[in-house]
Parts: structure tokens; sequence; C-alpha cells
């Protein structure tokens, strides 16, 4: 599940692990559903830009977490954008916003490699032992 965009780590590990499933095969197994996803997003990047244009045309509407991803682009620029994508606009979105920027594809992967990483850490961490004080 976590492979689905906008369903993100975030949902996934507090779920699984609320359901009595392993922390550790949850946290690997949501890190590389989600990196997976972002990394074929960031491979056929040029692929799905063109298509989306033939798609919608040249005139299109940016979404709110477009336009959110835009103002964190701003302030932070990649690694910012990265950083937080996760929780606030989606890791897919942060790396299509940053490719559309001009990021190239290799720092926003690394940077998506290390904030899918750090996210799944404290997520998982943060809902194994709050269950546990929960129970």
């Amino acid at each position: 599940m976590a492979a689905v965009p906008w369903v993100e780590i975030a949902v996934v590990i507090p779920l699984s692990i609320l359901n009595g499933l392993n922390s550790f095969m949850v946290a690997l197994l949501a890190f590389f559903g989600n990196l997976a996803t972002v990394f074929l997003l960031i491979v056929f990047f040029e692929k799905y830009q063109e298509w989306r244009k033939k798609k919608k045309g040249e005139n299109t509407k940016d979404s709110k977490r477009q336009k959110r991803a835009v103002k964190i682009w701003n302030k932070y620029g990649l690694p910012g954008l990265i950083l937080v994508g996760p929780l606030l606009i989606g890791s897919h979105i942060a790396a299509f916003v940053g490719l559309l920027f001009g990021a190239k594809k290799q720092p926003v992967l690394l940077w998506s490699i290390i904030s899918l990483g750090l996210w799944t850490v404290l997520i998982t961490i943060a809902s194994h032992y709050g269950l546990e004080l929960i129970r």
C-alpha cells in the first residue's frame, strides 16, 4: 500500500503495526514500496511530462498540493521539499515538483531515499512504542 501515491508511509506503517504485523517488516516493505514508485516517477519523468501535456494541454491548473510544494521549494529548496514531502504533500508530488523545477534526477533520488528512510524509521518507532504505551 505504501507504493500507492497519497497513501504514503505515514498511513501504512501505523495501520499495519496496529493490525499486529511485525514492525521491522512493515518498515522495510513500506520503505521499498514507496521508494519503488518514486524511483519509477524519477526515471520516467520526461515520458510522464509528455503524457500529461498531451492529456491536459499546456494550461494545467495546479492543485493545492502543488501550490504548497511551490511554497516549500521557494523557501527550502530541493532538500526541504523532499524531506517534508511524505507528510505534507506526498513523496511522489515532492519528487515530481523537484524535477519540474529543474532539479537533476540523481539529487532527487538521493534526497528521496534519505527522506523516506528518515520518516520510515521515525514513524515506525513512534507507531511501535505508541502502541505499546496504549496497551
